[in-house]
């Protein structure tokens, strides 16, 4: 089974979807996401909500299988040395998405975002692992 990394943008978007499409590729990839994809997912939570097309029941049951098809690793499983690579891949990008490289880097996995400037800043450092999630998509 092929594994990514995936940050909360792309958790959030197939939370706010609710695209029974998004079924089919949870069961077939393994994703694993940051614990601080948790705390991004609650501070947008309200926005989440209201953005979702579906009623609470549907939601909720479409949570628990996104959810139930997710690894929330924690910080505590990155290296200092995988970590201190983040930080300089992301330096001059954006610091929040540290721990989404740095977990790439320790799982030695694609990271998957819709975030162009990470992808594009991360590319031009040399990180070759980062993929936006439509190209990916355009290849389910």
């Amino acid at each position: 089974m092929t594994r990514f990394v995936i940050d909360a943008n792309i958790i959030i978007s197939m939370l706010i979807s609710g695209k029974a499409a998004y079924r089919p590729l949870l069961s077939l990839y393994e994703f694993y996401t940051s614990e601080f994809s948790l705390e991004e997912i609650e501070k947008y939570k309200p926005l989440i909500f209201e953005k979702s097309r579906l009623n609470d029941i549907e939601f909720r049951n479409f949570a628990l299988f996104v959810y139930s098809n997710l690894t929330i690793l924690p910080n505590l499983v990155v290296s200092k040395e995988a970590l201190q690579k983040a930080i300089q891949l992301t330096h001059n990008i954006d610091i929040k998405d540290v721990s989404y490289v740095s977990l790439a880097l320790e799982l030695d996995l694609v990271l998957l975002t819709r975030d162009r400037v990470l992808t594009t800043g991360l590319r031009k450092k040399g990180f070759r692992k980062v993929m936006l999630f439509e190209d990916f998509l355009s290849n389910f």
